[in-house]
């Protein structure tokens, strides 16, 4: 499926398949009501596509953010919870996956059982969590726990990095109430700043709930406890270097760098012992959290963890916590005024306990074989036209592009579902247990993951759910992954003209080709294997075009003191860039030499790049903004449907820009990558 000789297929061609529904002239897929008539192009690519929509929309009281993405997501849940409705009337053998679906959401729905218990669910834990009498219960407690809450230090299993055919464990810094390190760090921020006393009211209260006498000091203590965690954490940017991140230990290593914490009873209460190495991708944040154990009071601990317990499994538990937590999780740090609806909250975590057996159900529905078909037949196309620029490119020597091309003929296609779905056979959920059910299967999940450890890797397998309106890269494996939900408008409309489908799935396409080589994923060669596969020359003759899209970026500025981090977003924004690229590449291909009809008033090659505007439409929240613009790797959709499109040859060419228009870049200035 990855090979460069599949036979290349134009999007029109696969129209032409869909026989005598698509009889009809095609419609130009553009959103002309959400357009903005008196904003230009030329001048801001973004609102001329979605100024009308943006000026039209307010976003939902139960949403920080509110765009395509979000109403697909929206959709894709209303078809699970249809599929879950329809279950609900039938009749099921116990301890069958329908009979488990229907039970797991009917348990969370049921907020009257869950207000009537109490705390009683989760007091065992609570107990647990008492009867701790040393820092080595303590470590082996956490261990019980992975799956089901976080940890300061957590575990993970995956493809090794430099044996990426045997999966290895590794550790990744966590315990953060707030959303990042810089949340506690920059004092002098004073939107952070009321993100901490919005937290340090809700652990007040949680610590209310947990019986201690002295909440509010309670609520100081784990305040300056995760302070001093927060301290030892690497910055995001730090955490994109994969040579930076990969460092592999053998157990009696870990032990010694980073001793005062009992790493070989974690490890088995984990279900990992026995392992001969894992990856340690944080050194010195580990070094100092296991240092942190020895030297803050165990009843500091002890209390933090009740805390974050509390705060895991507060949508579990009786409508003060519920709401508690959405004050603050929700309300102080997204914006939203209202929760998400019930349903939606119990579809979620639906997806996340029994995902594909859920998926399986939701394909069969909603995404026939033959829409898998041309999904192939288009990636394909986009591969071609990857390969085709790699030879063109004038920065990089014949060396360097041959493993180029060598790692792009390498690479899996995986589109809309697994071919072999997982086992939810030993699952156990029952009925009225909503928080039992929640724990039970975060402990599933993880143990289903640590089994991988020391054993070949299946590259058979997905890391997203069908119903999931996202995609991904994984360099390790060297694949790109579509789940069915994202394959539908504005991102693919069968319904529409050739122009605005590649302006936009196959932008989104050209996006994940080109993770595998951007600054993170061009570290790994086509077997996965993370190693410089570049001369030095052409390493940084790379990364000085990867310095002015930083530079570039670095100075949009989405909300008022708060510009974007561009060395943070940089992947993503070369994957926009490269994605785009190669996306209009395969669109003037498919034209076969002949010129595009104009329909709505845009020429084809308009028309392309207002796809690709329309795809990122999205208003947010100023504090999801600032929680986006700290933690999220992806620049604010605004920038992305700019930032990349001023740097395209095509769009100058498209709208005839010049000199005094606010999107015109010179020729010379323009960022070319890929």
């Amino acid at each position: 499926m990855t090979k460069q000789s599949l036979k290349l297929t134009t999007l029109a061609l696969l129209l032409q398949l869909a026989g005598a529904a698509f009889a009809a002239p095609l419609s130009s897929g553009l959103d002309m009501p959400g357009f903005d008539p008196a904003v230009r192009a030329q001048d801001d690519l973004f609102r001329a596509a979605n100024g009308g929509w943006m000026k039209a929309t307010e976003i939902p009281a139960d949403k920080s953010e509110y765009g395509a993405f979000i109403q697909l997501r929206d959709l894709s849940d209303k078809r699970v919870r249809a599929i879950v409705d329809e279950l609900a009337t039938q009749q099921h053998p116990s301890g069958s996956v329908a009979q488990k679906v229907g039970a797991f959401y009917a348990s969370f729905m049921n907020t009257e059982a869950i207000d009537k218990a109490g705390l009683a669910p989760v007091k065992p834990l609570l107990a647990e969590i008492d009867a701790i009498k040393s820092l080595k219960e303590l470590a082996a407690w956490q261990g019980r726990m992975q799956g089901r809450l976080e940890t300061p230090v957590q575990l993970w299993v995956m493809g090794d990095f430099k044996e990426p055919t045997v999966n290895r464990a590794l550790t990744w810094q966590g315990g953060l109430g707030l959303p990042d390190r810089d949340y506690y760090l920059k004092k002098d921020d004073e939107r952070m700043g009321k993100a901490r006393a919005a937290y340090a009211q809700y652990l007040t209260l949680l610590a209310t709930q947990a019986g201690e006498a002295k909440p509010a000091e309670a609520a100081d203590r784990v305040m300056a406890l995760e302070q001093r965690i927060a301290e030892a954490h690497w910055d995001k940017v730090d955490n994109r270097n994969m040579v930076k991140i990969y460092n592999p230990m053998t157990p009696a290593e870990l032990a010694k760098a980073a001793p005062g914490f009992d790493w070989a009873g974690f490890m088995a209460a984990a279900r990992l012992a026995g392992q001969d190495r894992l990856s340690i991708s944080q050194p010195s944040a580990v070094s100092a959290i296991a240092k942190l154990y020895g030297e803050l009071p165990l009843a500091d601990w002890k209390l933090y963890f009740k805390l974050h317990l509390l705060d895991a499994t507060a949508d579990l538990l009786p409508k003060p916590l519920r709401e508690a937590r959405f004050a603050f999780r929700g309300t102080a740090l997204t914006g939203a005024t209202e929760e998400k609806p019930r349903w939606q909250k119990a579809i979620a975590d639906l997806n996340g306990a029994l995902g594909e057996a859920v998926g399986q159900l939701y394909v069969a529905k909603h995404f026939p074989p033959a829409y898998k078909a041309r999904m192939q037949e288009l990636v394909g196309n986009l591969l071609a036209s990857y390969k085709e620029s790699i030879d063109g490119l004038a920065w990089m020597t014949p060396a360097t592009k041959a493993q180029a091309q060598d790692k792009l003929a390498k690479y899996m296609v995986k589109i809309g579902y697994p071919d072999v779905w997982r086992d939810y056979s030993k699952l156990d959920v029952r009925a009225g247990d909503a928080l039992g059910n929640a724990l039970r299967s975060g402990r599933f999940e993880w143990e289903r993951v640590a089994a991988k450890a020391g054993k070949k890797v299946d590259r058979a397998e997905w890391g997203m759910t069908p119903q999931t309106v996202n995609a991904y890269y994984n360099p390790t494996l060297n694949e790109i992954v579509f789940p069915a939900a994202i394959l539908q408008p504005p991102f693919f409309d069968m319904g529409a003209d050739d122009a605005v489908n590649y302006g936009a799935i196959g932008a989104v396409i050209g996006h994940e080709i080109s993770h595998g080589f951007d600054d993170q994923g061009s570290q790994f060669d086509g077997d996965g294997v993370l190693r410089n596969w570049w001369t030095e020359a052409d390493r940084k003759a790379f990364e000085a075009v990867g310095a002015k899209l930083v530079e570039q970026y670095a100075a949009y500025e989405p909300i008022a003191g708060k510009k974007l981090n561009g060395k943070l977003t940089l992947g993503e924004n070369i994957a926009d860039l490269s994605g785009l690229q190669i996306a209009y590449k395969a669109y003037l291909r498919s034209l076969g030499g002949k010129p595009a009809a104009t329909i709505d008033g845009f020429s084809g090659q308009q028309r392309f790049f207002m796809g690709w505007s329309q795809a990122w439409r999205e208003k947010v929240r100023e504090q999801r903004s600032l929680q986006l613009l700290t933690t999220d790797p992806h620049s604010p959709p605004e920038f992305r449907a700019n930032g990349a499109a001023i740097n395209h040859d095509g769009f100058h060419e498209a709208f005839g820009t010049k000199e005094g228009d606010k999107m015109f870049k010179p020729t010379g200035e323009r960022i070319r990558i890929w």
